[in-house]
């Protein structure tokens, strides 16, 4: 494990830089789990991570000849901020290659603070194997996200913070990708507080680290895919790993389904914007991968907040859909005036409000005369759903499709 007195040296350097992020009880989570649920809220960090800890750690300690030399980091996005930003407070060059599929605002992000951006490769993997290849080429220092001493110390920084709040913990939730924040977290927790349970969460489709958790070996991927980019590692770093065994109680794994759940609950029950990763241990909590800890004082870790608008909004229509909020019907009508108001009308004695309406009468698949009208609904949950469907069949709409 890392030495309790380099992750103090840590949070010294980096004070005045980093926020000391609120962790605070979340009544209404806990209300929904039956844990007694306290969340460390780093998606309010300076960057909208964790990652700008361990970073400016790092390069606070290179020498002044590495400095001058330039920084190069490959990251899907939050390590890369914190790299650029440390870069800048040094006034020093920074390269960052991202993977082609990182989101425009984490891209934006790292650029905001003055750094290049290379885009090169699928997944974090390739793109940390170009990055490393270009850092020896131009003699840059490269700051790895996760397998690197000092990185790791910063990330354990939050650990100290949870522990000093005076909450009395049973467990810590952590999410982990390629196991920098579990290995430094971890560290700092089996130091102060060995009766600490701590978990990690690992994304489903990205369990090189789960598998080689329960393997007690390295295990890489062939290849991820996950909504949760920040914890979409393929390959293990056998330095996290070895700090992981030595540290961690034990690992489960969520699916890109309950994440998308835990980010929207997030959203709307606790006000906080949190992206995929930092959502994870929350999932694992909404979907009862943790039985054992019910009743019990448990941290959670929101590692960070910079979601993808885009996706978010996916992410909320679909749970619009999943909660009865939201229906949308197809339905085939004869193709005649007044055909269309007479359905509108309908919906409109069970207050369904109509938010958009679609009318295709060339479709291969209808008969000469008729028409399909696709409505998108505002509606007020399952019976409410069930009294549209009911009057529907009772009007003879025996044709009409749900989505």
């Amino acid at each position: 494990m890392i030495d309790l007195e380099a992750i103090y040296q840590a949070r010294e350097r980096i004070k005045g830089v980093v926020v000391e992020t609120p962790f605070s009880f979340a009544p209404r989570l806990s209300e929904e789990t039956g844990y007694e649920i306290y969340l460390k809220k780093e998606n309010l960090q300076v960057t909208g991570a964790f990652k700008i800890r361990g970073a400016y750690n790092k390069i606070a300690t290179l020498d002044p000849q590495q400095r001058a030399m330039g920084v190069i980091a490959a990251s899907a996005g939050n390590h890369a901020q914190g790299v650029a930003m440390a870069a800048k407070m040094f006034r020093i060059n920074a390269l960052i290659v991202m993977p082609e599929s990182t989101p425009l605002t984490k891209i934006n992000g790292v650029r905001y603070y003055g750094a290049q951006v290379i885009l090169h490769g699928s997944n974090y993997d390739e793109a940390y194997a170009y990055a490393s290849d270009y850092g020896k080429e131009h003699s840059m220092v490269f700051v790895h996200p996760f397998a690197d001493e000092a990185v790791i110390a910063g990330q354990g920084t939050i650990a100290l913070e949870m522990l000093e709040s005076m909450i009395h913990l049973d467990a810590i939730i952590i999410p982990v990708g390629g196991g920098g924040l579990i290995s430094g977290m971890a560290s700092a927790i089996k130091q102060l507080a060995p009766a600490i349970e701590v978990i990690g969460i690992s994304a489903l489709g990205a369990p090189a680290m789960k598998e080689s958790f329960d393997a007690k070996r390295a295990i890489d991927s062939t290849s991820v895919r996950t909504i949760a980019d920040g914890i979409a590692v393929r390959d293990t770093s056998p330095l996290t790993l070895s700090h992981i065994l030595e540290t961690v109680d034990r690992m489960v794994c969520v699916d890109d389904e309950e994440i998308a759940n835990a980010i929207l609950f997030l959203l709307e029950r606790q006000k906080l914007v949190v992206e995929g990763a930092g959502a994870a241990g929350v999932a694992a909590l909404l979907h009862n991968k943790l039985p054992h800890l019910k009743g019990k004082k448990v941290g959670v870790v929101l590692s960070g907040g910079n979601m993808d608008v885009t996706l978010l909004s996916i992410i909320i229509e679909k749970g619009l859909i999943k909660s009865g909020r939201k229906m949308k019907l197809t339905v085939t009508l004869i193709d005649k005036p007044g055909a269309l108001m007479q359905l509108t009308h309908m919906l409109q004695e069970l207050n369904a409000n109509i938010v958009h309406i679609e009318y295709d009468r060339t479709s291969t698949s209808l008969a000469y005369g008729d028409a399909n009208v696709t409505i998108h609904l505002e509606t007020k949950g399952e019976e409410h759903q069930q009294a549209i469907r009911a009057l529907l069949h009772k009007h003879r709409y025996l044709n009409s499709e749900e989505h």
